[in-house]
C-alpha cells in the first residue's frame, strides 16, 4: 500500500512512497514533483456520473490526477490549493465525512461517493446542496485545512457547535444538524437577523461518538477581506 508522510511545518507537502504497480489518485493540480518510475493521467474516477457528482457536492475538479508506479517504485510530492496543515486517515474501519475543497489525495483503495442529504440540510448548505462527499474502501486518505488544523473528539453529552467554514471532515457515525445560529429559538427571522448581526454564519451541531477536524481560518472571511483592501 502506499505510504503517505506529512513534511515540513508551515504549508507542508504530502510525501507519498508508491511500489511498483500501486497507484494514487488526488485533486487536480495537487502534483508538485514526481519521480520518473511514476506516471501522471488525468482521469474521471468512477466515470461521467460520479464526477459530476463530486465536483457539485465538494467543489473537485470534474479531473483527478493519477499516478501509478508503472516502471519501479517511487516517491511523488503533493501540496493543497489554499495554504495550511495536513492530516492523513486511515480509512476501512472508520469512513469520513468531507467538506468542500478538503481533499487532496487518497490511496486507490478508497473511494469517493456521494450521498444525499436532509432537505434542511441542503437548503443550509453552504456548498454541495443536497449532496456530500463521503469515504468508503480502505486506505490512506489525506485532507487539507486553510491555516491550522485540530482534532475534536465528540462524546455523548458533550454536542459541539462548529461555524461551517472551519470544518474539514467528520466521523460518518456522528449526527449533524445545520442551521444559521446557535440559539434555540427565535424562529426563521429571529435566527437569520442573529446570524448577519452577530456574523456567525451557518454552523454546524454535531452529537454522537466521533471526532471531527476544523480549521483556523475561514476561506470565504479572508476572501472577503482581501477584496475590502484597496489595490
Amino acid at each position: 500500500m502506499p505510504v503517505f508522510n506529512i513534511t515540513g511545518d508551515v504549508d507542508p507537502f504530502l510525501h507519498v512512497s508508491l511500489a511498483k504497480g500501486e497507484k494514487i489518485y488526488c485533486e487536480s493540480n495537487a502534483m508538485v514533483m514526481m519521480e520518473t518510475n511514476l506516471e501522471l493521467k488525468g482521469k474521471m474516477t468512477g466515470g461521467i456520473g460520479a464526477a459530476l457528482m463530486r465536483t457539485f457536492a465538494n467543489g473537485e475538479s470534474f479531473f483527478q490526477q493519477h499516478i501509478e508506479a508503472m516502471r519501479g517504485d517511487g516517491d511523488c510530492l503533493l501540496s493543497p490549493t489554499l495554504p495550511g496543515a495536513m492530516r492523513v486517515l486511515e480509512v476501512g474501519a472508520q469512513q469520513y465525512m468531507i467538506s468542500d475543497g478538503a481533499f487532496v489525495a487518497a490511496s486507490a483503495g478508497v473511494e469517493l461517493k456521494v450521498r444525499t442529504q436532509s432537505l434542511g440540510n441542503a437548503l443550509f448548505a453552504q456548498s454541495g446542496g443536497f449532496f456530500i462527499t463521503e469515504t468508503a474502501g480502505s486506505g490512506q486518505l489525506a485532507v487539507s485545512g486553510f491555516g491550522a488544523m485540530s482534532i475534536l473528539e465528540v462524546t455523548p453529552g458533550k454536542d459541539v457547535v462548529i461555524d461551517n467554514s472551519h470544518v474539514v471532515c467528520w466521523d460518518n457515525r456522528l449526527q449533524y444538524e445545520i442551521s444559521m445560529t446557535t440559539g434555540s429559538s427565535g424562529g426563521f427571522l429571529g435566527n437569520l437577523i442573529n446570524s448577519q448581526t452577530s456574523g456567525e454564519g451557518i454552523v454546524l451541531k454535531f452529537s454522537g461518538t466521533g471526532k471531527i477536524l476544523v480549521c483556523s481560518r475561514n476561506r470565504a472571511a479572508f476572501l472577503a477581506w482581501t477584496q475590502s483592501k484597496p489595490a
